[in-house]
């Protein structure tokens, strides 16, 4: 039986050829230049926390200027800010590329690949992103900062009844961030397709993987029309144009139309991800393979294709016919089915399994918890007469936030306390993580919950403050004492990965027993992944000693160590049947010089400087120029050099 000594020990004259290729630049240098995958990855996850840090402390100040009636801990003006920020940034900034981290991450080891397959797109992708939530959130520090809401509904977002560059700021950071994320997606999709294992067929792919891909075709497809009511939007407010004026032949119904025929799938954008995390934790706790894999597959294919029918699901009280409406509200009832074969295909999984209850466990049975919950109003809000009841009432907050917070953060953190030892090379606590999952679950429940009754009561959701004889001042109270009680459970998740990071015992090269082949590397990860690309052949590939034995088998294999230069293997779509090495950049300031040359002259045109827009927007046919020369000569030289740099004797 080949262990992972004898692996490690067959592949070090392997990794010397590879190193000279693979290597980037340290320092400062190398932070700007980086294209790998796993840095990138990275740099996305803290990015993207420390945007939930910044949209927590929001949500903290709104609930204390709510904790009872007629408060004025902040200003109207302030909150509204604060309210538009809390909701963009937890939508936009942080759910989204959070699990784009872990994609970036995680995806090329698990099918077995050595980068993706565009790595720079994939670099120029973190700065744009990373320059739109600079945008929207360095707003709020210059009291520019969006203030009409996250949904941005017109005509109450015109320019004549809101004046101002906060919305500007919100329609072009918004724009600016659909082209990181659908360039992102791009990236997804090709990777998937074509540089997948040898022998990883379609039926053999893990199923993080199909959910990212699930979910990067949606991105594709779902962008375009916010894209363009941000455009419409921007030109209405700056240039004049009327496309939401009735009086000008426009239709403000059209904004909502446009808006959650992005907004409703966005849920499932959100979502899919997690629920591929979920996918991956339980058969490793539970020591077997997840119960009817080909089900799970459909249902995470499905509910992408469903999602796209059931928009008007948000706007059952904007006046439209009740026969069009009776059609969506059936499609929001289907849309629940793919969910549920999951949520029974893990049940079966536990139930038939071992369980082995460790902090990532634990995390996912409070998320299946709370998103049942979140899914069971769901259900009530597709009966149009439940949903005209309640539209715009707190009980449509509690439902938001049990399937959103319940359905991505609880298993993100999992994902976190599953994959840190992966990512980062130290193992989290497991005594601390156990803490924080009971203080976050009670946390999130006593926040959560109550708003269901007040909603019932007749709340509504977006006020800043309210008279106290209406009777909601208890049950505020109570949501932000649960509130404090939640950030107190979060900063205990935030300790222990400061703490890990400093003095955390080193990770295993598997310490779950995982299934999937991000386990057979070291932890850390090498810049080129896998010394040999492995062969699989099962769905499981590290619990099958064949696939595990590959890597050692194939260490003399040219075809499958790629040690001419820094390459990569190109794989058939279907059947992963190998066919041709594929040339990778390295490492490049390009990525940022063009991601600069868009973000440039947003930011001009926030501060209404047309001008300075069109003279820094050359930066970018520049960047792209220099991007795109033919480089194949220059690939030839640095292949001969890293052949030349190989030590004597390699090549035998």
């Amino acid at each position: 039986m080949t262990t992972v000594e004898e692996r490690r020990a067959a592949d070090e004259a392997v990794e010397e050829r590879l190193a000279p290729a693979w290597e980037e630049s340290g320092g400062i240098r190398g932070w700007f230049t980086t294209v790998d995958h796993k840095k990138i990855g990275r740099r996305y996850m803290v990015t993207a926390a420390f945007f939930f840090v910044a949209a927590g402390l929001e949500a903290m100040v709104m609930r204390t200027q709510l904790a009872g009636a007629r408060l004025d801990v902040v200003s109207p003006e302030l909150y509204n800010q604060l309210f538009t920020l809390h909701g963009t940034t937890m939508i936009f900034f942080f759910s989204t590329p959070m699990l784009f981290g872990f994609g970036n991450y995680l995806m090329p080891l698990m099918i077995g690949a050595r980068d993706m397959a565009f790595p720079r797109l994939n670099a120029f992708g973190y700065w744009v992103f990373a320059a739109a939530g600079l945008l929207m959130t360095g707003s709020l520090l210059f009291g520019a900062a969006p203030n009409g809401g996250w949904f941005a509904y017109v005509p109450l977002n015109e320019e004549q009844y809101l004046p101002g560059v906060g919305m500007d700021v919100y329609c072009l950071g918004l724009l600016l961030l659909g082209i990181s994320t659908t360039g992102g997606a791009i990236n997804f999709i090709v990777t998937a397709l074509t540089m997948r294992a040898p022998g990883m067929s379609l039926n053999r792919v893990p199923l993080f993987v199909w959910a990212v891909v699930v979910q990067s075709f949606m991105i594709v497809f779902a962008l375009p029309p916010l894209n363009v009511a941000n455009l419409f939007l921007f030109l209405d407010r700056r240039y004049g144009f009327h496309f939401f004026d009735p009086s000008e032949g426009g239709d403000p119904i059209l904004w909502q139309h446009l808006f959650w025929l992005f907004g409703h799938p966005d849920v499932y954008i959100i979502v899919l991800p997690a629920l591929g995390i979920v996918s991956a934790i339980v058969p490793t706790f539970s020591r077997r393979p997840l119960a009817a894999y080909p089900l799970v597959v459909l249902a995470t294919v499905t509910t992408g294709v469903i999602s796209f029918g059931v928009w008007v699901h948000h706007m059952f009280a904007t006046g439209l016919p009740q026969l069009s409406l009776s059609f969506f509200s059936a499609a929001s009832l289907i849309v629940t089915v793919p969910s549920g074969i999951q949520v029974f295909s893990w049940l079966i999984t536990i139930m038939l399994g071992r369980l082995v209850v460790r902090t990532p466990m634990l995390w996912v049975l409070g998320f299946l918890v709370v998103f049942v919950a979140g899914g069971v109003t769901g259900v009530m809000f597709a009966v149009v007469p439940f949903d005209q009841q309640t539209t715009d009432s707190y009980f449509v907050v509690a439902h938001f936030h049990y399937v959103l917070f319940g359905g991505a953060v609880f298993p993100i953190i999992a994902g976190i306390y599953y994959w840190f030892g992966k990512f980062t090379g130290r193992m989290l606590s497991e005594r601390l993580g156990r803490w924080s999952f009971w203080v976050v679950f009670a946390g999130f429940n006593v926040t959560f919950f109550p708003m269901h009754v007040l909603g019932l009561l007749g709340m509504p959701r977006r006020v800043y403050t309210y008279e106290p004889e209406l009777g909601w001042a208890g049950w505020n109270l109570v949501e932000t004492i649960g509130a404090y009680v939640l950030l107190v459970g979060l900063s205990l998740i935030l300790y222990d990965i400061v703490r890990a990071l400093r003095r955390g015992p080193a990770a295993p090269d598997n310490p779950w027993g995982g299934e999937t082949l991000e386990w057979a590397t070291t932890s850390p990860p090498k810049e080129y992944n896998f010394p040999v690309v492995p062969t699989v052949h099962s769905l499981h590939p590290m619990w099958d000693e064949k696939s595990l034995a590959s890597m050692a088998r194939d260490r003399d294999d040219d075809e499958r160590t790629l040690t001419d230069g820094k390459q990569a293997l190109r794989t058939s779509d279907l059947d992963g049947v190998p066919e041709h090495p594929v040339a990778l950049p390295r490492e490049s300031v390009l990525p940022l010089v063009v991601a600069l040359g868009l973000a440039a002259p947003t930011f001009a045109l926030v501060l209404g400087a047309p001008l300075v827009a069109a003279v820094s927007a050359l930066l970018l046919p520049a960047g792209l120029f220099v991007w795109h020369w033919p480089r194949a000569a220059r690939q030839e030289a640095e292949a001969a050099r890293s052949r030349d740099a190989a030590p004597a004797g390699a090549d035998a």
